[in-house]
């Protein structure tokens, strides 16, 4: 972005244009993103923008810059280092609910038809 400025500026000194360091400060906190609206209060808030070198808030922006990308790179090891844990399932488990469930019914048969019998000795009363 500040290459690009430059490039436009040099362009306009050719015209006969010309722009105090005070103006080339304002206009490159202008025209910063939405995003960075913290950084350009704190540097208006800061520091006095009528003796700013240009060169100096180029350095104040490329360290944030640096900044946000370094906590952004730190989030995204964040997300690779979660684990996700699987449980795993073993058949041997299944078969031995399968037999548990085999052996109720197995159990509850029997007293049922004990019923029935009894239920019979009785007169079917």
């Amino acid at each position: 972005m500040f290459s690009r400025f430059t490039n436009i500026i040099n362009a306009l000194q050719a015209l006969d244009k010309t722009y105090s360091n005070s103006e080339m400060v304002r206009k490159i906190l202008r025209c910063l993103p939405r995003s960075w609206m913290p950084k350009v209060t704190a540097i208006e808030e800061a520091k006095n923008l009528n003796i700013l070198p240009l060169e100096d808030l180029l350095g104040s922006l490329m360290t944030h810059e640096l900044s946000i990308q370094k906590k952004d790179d730190d989030e995204e090891k964040e997300k690779k280092k979660k684990k996700i844990v699987a449980l795993k399932s073993s058949q041997t488990e299944d078969f031995e609910d399968e037999d548990d469930d085999d052996e109720e019914l197995a159990f509850i048969t029997r007293r049922f038809k004990k019923f029935l019998a009894s239920k019979k000795k009785f007169g079917g009363k």
